[in-house]
């Protein structure tokens, strides 16, 4: 086996072994969910860096930086934004109610479960999405380093992946993120400087990117511009990017898992913080990858990225590449895990009444069969931008977090209107989003019909036809449209003075009413 190989099998070998020690400590459901409640500020900062970064802060952004421009790197300040949000408006209300999902918030105020089950999948179709890409990235890796086939490196990933995620639990995964991340951002800034060496400087590099680029076609100075993907691909970013992240349930485990609730907004600006460098140093490598072999899009683009690494030395190439499978773990283990107690909570009404031993169980079983078939999907589909398909699952995640807004910081908000303006936004988004995939290619005038009326109206908006836009403002209206049109008398007028109360002091601080 050579060098690079040797060390990504060595560095997978050392997690999963450390995930088989962590196990011994996470004797009820609770340990394995939210960590017992015992993390500090080092540990929960690096577990939340590590939801962030994962296949589609590296590889993603990289991909999309030599297919579409320097304007993919702002998921590095989304990556912040989003965590940033969470920590100063979210955490401390989803730690005082000790959540094991996001949709139990309209279970608590409501006692709704078609809200619950509704978020639920909104946020599933994102989770999906997730661990559709990690097992993918790794397998991008272990067939471009050791030429076995592709299928081959999808079982390890998936395999490794499921393994660390059962044995580790969520403490499993902020301790080991603490290595991951550091590995992650010394480890490929390290590739990224040797590569500029290797090419003559930066200055060298960016003359060279003017010919690769010429010679594929590409709006130069549009590509080297922040702004060059436009100004509404940069809004739909963020929407999707920032605007989703209070309804991801992952962070409901990871506020839950704080030591004290002190450490909750220093944590999550931090973990913000760490989140925001990896894109930058990803963007960096796609830009060296595009000079070294040219702007290829989908696998081609991602296995060229191995390259660069590999080029600059089989130690060096191994450790940056271990670096990348170490950002795919430390965002693909908790987000499986979240998954698993998503649909635990939220599709399972019995698993109010399990024993803790029992509901350990069911979270194990559902992380293992969610893995596998997330596996593979990986195996047989296609990615054009493995960041483009993320952002699509983040955007159906956008009408549960409003959802969430409202409920905690209004307390007029009724439950008909959170389902509706939930439903209404999920579904226009996907809807949107099918029509722009089905529609995509009608060019002819003489179409007629719906198809030519889709592409005619596509082609007045622009970018602007994103399904994020969608998905955020159908919510955003519909809630209080449907609250101030409701009756002012509260059925539920005790549940909700219960919840609020408990709430305390934060949601009367930031109280619209």
């Amino acid at each position: 086996m050579e060098t690079p190989a040797l060390i990504i099998f060595t560095y997978l070998v050392f997690f999963v072994l450390v995930g088989l020690y962590i196990n011994r400590s996470n004797r009820n459901s609770s340990d394995w969910a939210v960590g017992g409640g015992t993390l500090g500020v080092g540990m929960l900062a690096a577990g939340l860096a590590g939801t962030r970064i994962g296949g589609a802060g590296t590889y993603g952004v990289a991909g999309d930086v030599i297919t579409e421009g320097i304007g993919a790197m702002w998921y590095g300040f989304n990556s912040f934004a989003a965590l940033f949000i969470v920590g100063l408006f979210f955490a401390i209300p989803y730690r005082k109610l000790r959540l094991s999902s996001v949709g139990e918030v309209f279970d608590r105020r409501f006692g709704s479960r078609r809200c619950q089950s509704l978020s639920s999948l909104c946020v599933q179709a994102e989770y999906l999405v997730v661990n559709i890409i990690e097992p993918y990235v790794i397998a991008t890796i272990i067939s471009g380093v050791t030429g076995w086939p592709f299928g081959v490196g999808i079982i390890i990933g998936g395999a490794i992946i499921v393994l660390f995620t059962i044995t580790g639990g969520l403490k499993g995964t902020a301790i080991t993120n603490i290595v991951h991340c550091a590995v992650i951002i010394f480890g490929l800034a390290a590739v990224g400087y040797v590569a500029t060496d290797n090419l003559g400087g930066w200055n060298s590099v960016v003359s060279q990117s003017e010919a690769v680029l010429e010679a594929s076609g590409k709006d130069i100075p549009k590509w080297w511009s922040y702004t060059g993907i436009g100004w509404a691909t940069i809004i739909a970013l963020f929407i999707s990017a920032t605007i989703h992240s209070p309804a991801a349930s992952v962070y409901a485990n990871y506020a839950s898992s704080a030591a004290r609730q002190e450490y909750l907004i220093p944590g999550f600006f931090i973990g913000g913080v760490i989140a925001a460098m990896m894109p930058f140093v990803a963007g960096v490598l796609g830009i060296l990858t595009m000079v070294s072999y040219g702007a290829e899009a989908g696998l081609s683009g991602y296995l060229n990225i191995a390259q660069l690494a590999i080029d600059t030395g089989p130690i060096l190439g191994g450790i940056a590449l271990a670096a990348v499978l170490a950002a795919v773990i430390s965002s693909g283990a908790p987000i499986l895990l979240a998954s698993a107690t998503m649909l635990v909570s939220d599709w399972i009404p019995r698993s109010k009444n399990f024993s803790t031993d029992k509901k350990l169980k069911t979270y194990k079983v559902v992380t293992a069969v969610y893995g596998s078939i997330a596996a593979f999907l990986a195996w047989t589909v296609n990615f054009g931008s493995v960041l483009q398909f993320l952002m699509l699952g983040f955007a159906l995640v956008v009408p549960p977090a409003i959802s969430v807004a409202y409920v905690f910081y209004w307390r007029r908000t009724t439950e008909a209107a959170v389902f509706w303006g939930m439903l209404s936004g999920f579904v226009g988004g996907a809807l949107v989003w099918v029509l722009n995939r089905v529609f995509s290619g009608i060019e002819n005038s003489d179409a007629g019909g719906f198809p030519q009326f889709w592409y005619d109206f596509c082609l007045f908006l622009g970018e602007w036809r994103d399904p994020s836009f969608v998905t955020l403002l159908l919510p955003l209206v519909v809630i209080p449209v449907i609250t101030l049109a409701s009756s002012t008398c509260e059925p539920d007028a005790e549940q909700s003075k219960r919840f609020y109360e408990h709430l305390g002091r934060i949601q009367r601080n930031f109280s619209w009413k």
